[in-house]
């Protein structure tokens, strides 16, 4: 008898497209060893779990209410064994916020950060004059809970306002230091260093487009120009926060390294698995290609993560 394995994908939130590309590379990978199975999780989809009775569910699906604890409080709840990691670690990872609380009291460098919770015209001035006194300008503004780069701005002061404005309707937004340097990404893969990759964007910065539009022609450098030291150094913090927020599986920490300091901007508890994500990029490089990396993740695979 074949393992039955769901893959979950699509799902609510601005990432929805790039999960449906991230579970069709999957399933192509698998589809001949496994009894395989793509799912959006709409309404009722508890019913297609149970109807299908899968031995393992690979949690494709990126974003909120896939990568936040919510997807993963409900697997738990069906004893059903699936991928990446748990309920809390995902709700701390997910939250820019609370993971660079737990990054800062573990003594890892995270740029500096202000929280806008109150987006009105009142606030907005109000926040510009408190980042005038502290940080000062450039500043990264972000949803605290979205991925993929989505809804990131670089601002100046001329800027600020108007870039806030877009993100409107968030409830909370993540104002950071903008620290210029690498793009630099970690991957981890259980407990154990995987490996890392720079990036060096033509557009201003590694956003979505950058990330999942071959047009967009980022160069990927692998290996890392790093010294020996430095590399381990990086992979060491990435390897260390995944163990204090708890992670499981795969993540991938992405890095800033400005004058000989390594700045940890976020952890990604489910790194995309599309052809032009990194992850598999990465272990290629190692030794491990995508068939092997997928199967290492449905064999890791368990409940109470």
């Amino acid at each position: 008898m074949k393992k039955k394995i769901l893959i979950l994908a699509g799902g609510y939130s601005a990432e929805r497209d790039i999960s449906i590309k991230t579970a069709k590379a999957v399933f192509n990978q698998i589809k001949n060893d496994y009894k395989c199975k793509i799912l959006d999780p709409k309404n009722g989809f508890i019913k297609e779990i149970r109807k299908f009775k899968p031995n393992v569910i690979f949690n494709a699906l990126h974003g909120r209410y896939g990568e936040d604890g919510y997807i993963q409080l409900i697997l738990e709840n069906e004893k059903i064994k699936y991928t990446h990691s748990g309920v809390k670690a995902s709700a701390i990872c997910i939250n820019k916020v609370i993971s660079k609380k737990i990054f800062t009291k573990n003594k890892i460098l995270t740029p500096k950060y202000l929280i806008c919770k109150e987006n009105t015209q009142q606030n907005r001035i109000r926040i510009l004059k408190k980042i005038n006194k502290t940080f000062k300008f450039p500043v990264v503004i972000k949803p605290i809970n979205e991925g993929s780069s989505v809804g990131v701005y670089i601002c100046k002061k001329k800027n600020f306002v108007n870039n806030l404005k877009k993100l409107k309707n968030e409830k909370e937004i993540l104002i950071e230091k903008y620290i210029p340097g690498r793009e630099v990404q970690v991957a981890i893969m259980g407990s154990k260093k995987l490996g890392t990759i720079e990036l060096v964007p033509k557009r201003k910065f590694y956003d979505y487009k950058a990330k999942y539009d071959k047009k967009a022609k980022t160069k990927h450098i692998l290996p890392i120009e790093l010294p020996k030291k430095k590399l381990k150094e990086v992979e060491n913090i990435a390897l260390k926060a995944h163990k204090i927020t708890g992670c499981r599986g795969i993540t991938r920490s992405d890095f800033r390294y400005n004058n000989n300091k390594f700045y940890l901007l976020e952890i990604n508890t489910q790194p995309g698995l599309t052809d032009l994500s990194l992850v598999p990029e990465i272990a290629k490089y190692k030794g491990i290609n995508f068939y092997n990396l997928i199967n290492w993740m449905i064999n890791d695979a368990s409940i109470n993560r």
